[in-house]
């Protein structure tokens, strides 16, 4: 068993890097590679997409990899437990809104736009500390508690169409999309690997996933 994280020249992949491994030392003991190339994406039985800046930035990077898109499409129709951490789990949206629009994989049906609080002293971007509100249950939140804290860093969030497809949110002067997920995809808005117990638990239920 192999959960693969996607090089594409962004994300903060030696830290993700270490808490899957960590993750799965306490759980599968499946390998955790990093890797650029689409064929050890073909071959994944996971795949992690991290992402930090903007949404545009990180689906040039992405098209830039020759085979990267087909593969994770193909990974996907073939229903194999995907991760996406904040902009990885923006591009599941149908399109990005940051500086103009950028076609997203249209895996959650919505657009990714401008956080805009209801309170205007609310600073952007959203950094820090907040509290889950879990919109039911999910294997992936199995042993994770409503009020549990996770870390941030965003100032776009994922709308979606479907409301059933936003698993969690945070409330930040209104409610703001912290998980989506439906079949064998699954993301955060927040980052599970800066979220100490509470982010390892998630990629340790992501380890044992079986959609």
């Amino acid at each position: 068993m192999t959960t693969v994280i996607i090089d594409y020249g962004s994300g903060n992949l030696r830290s993700a890097e270490k808490s899957f491994q960590r993750a799965s030392a306490e759980t599968t003991g499946a390998a955790i590679r990093v890797s650029a190339d689409p064929a050890d994406i073909a071959r994944a039985d996971r795949v992690v997409l991290p992402g930090v800046g903007a949404f545009a930035d990180c689906r040039r990077g992405l098209d830039a990899v020759p085979g990267m898109v087909e593969a994770l499409a193909a990974h996907v129709a073939a229903e194999k437990p995907f991760f996406g951490i904040c902009v990885g789990m923006q591009l599941m949206a149908s399109v990005g809104r940051e500086f103009g629009e950028t076609e997203g994989f249209g895996w959650i049906p919505g657009s990714v736009q401008a956080i805009v609080p209801a309170d205007p002293t609310l600073k952007i971007p959203h950094m820090g500390w907040n509290t889950l509100a879990l919109g039911g249950t999910h294997p992936m939140f199995d042993g994770v508690n409503e009020g549990d804290h996770v870390y941030f860093v965003h100032g776009f969030h994922l709308t979606p169409e479907t409301l059933a497809h936003r698993l969690a949110t945070v409330d930040y002067g209104g409610p703001i999309t912290a998980a989506v997920g439906t079949g064998s995809v699954f993301g955060t808005q927040f980052h599970p690997e800066k979220s100490q117990a509470v982010g390892l638990r998630i990629i340790g239920n992501f380890l044992k996933w079986r959609p």
